[in-house]
């Protein structure tokens, strides 16, 4: 029968692990975003990163090949809602890893007032509520294209098809509110942090 195929990661994790910088901002992002680990930041990040570096070579690339690739990367990013308008390459290296997870179906199911905040629309996901057309997502990771988007609803069966159910909130609720709160109170930690050292410095 042979040997059972290895799985490879299918992410890639940072060189410098222990950054500050990037460990604070990780942490806004899984507040945020209601996130178990931040190895979905390193998904949506290695996401990222691959578009951005077949960019790179595909600025360089006069080919005609390489008009074509371009072109199915470009039509690709639109479809899932990353790019807009009349995009060009140097749109795409402009991304970032917020842009990738504002197209997570957790975020999206939260934002279209399906959830009261993105922690609920993970549950909803998860427990087997959720369709997408006639298929049933359990992956709050799964990027949703701007089709699936339109095309997102609960089970028939689910108690939560009912929009007078007690966990169902208007679709008007805004969450950027709660982002916001999240990155103030990030701001007055980091605030607190260097007004502590500064009074060390004094002393």
């Amino acid at each position: 029968m042979g040997d059972i195929k290895k799985l490879k990661k299918k992410y890639f994790t940072p060189r410098h692990p222990w950054n500050k910088k990037n460990i604070e901002e990780e942490a806004i992002l899984v507040k945020e975003f209601g996130l178990q680990k931040k190895q979905e930041i390193q998904i949506a990040a290695s996401f990222l990163k691959k578009y951005k570096d077949i960019a790179k070579r595909l600025i360089a690339d006069q080919t005609a090949q390489g008009a074509k690739e371009k072109t199915q990367m470009i039509q690709k990013l639109q479809r899932l809602s990353l790019l807009k308008g009349e995009p060009k390459l140097d749109d795409v290296l402009s991304l970032s890893v917020r842009d990738i997870l504002n197209r997570r179906a957790q975020s999206i199911i939260a934002k279209k007032g399906f959830a009261r905040s993105m922690k609920q629309a993970r549950q909803f996901i998860t427990h087997n509520h959720v369709l997408i057309g006639a298929k049933a997502i359990t992956s709050p990771s799964t990027l949703l294209t701007l089709e699936a988007e339109s095309n997102v609803t609960f089970k028939p069966s689910s108690s939560l098809a009912a929009e007078d159910h007690p966990e169902r909130v208007p679709v008007e609720r805004n969450l950027a509110k709660e982002a916001a709160a999240v990155r103030r109170a990030a701001e007055r930690k980091e605030n607190a942090f260097r007004n502590g050292k500064g009074r060390g410095r004094r002393r």
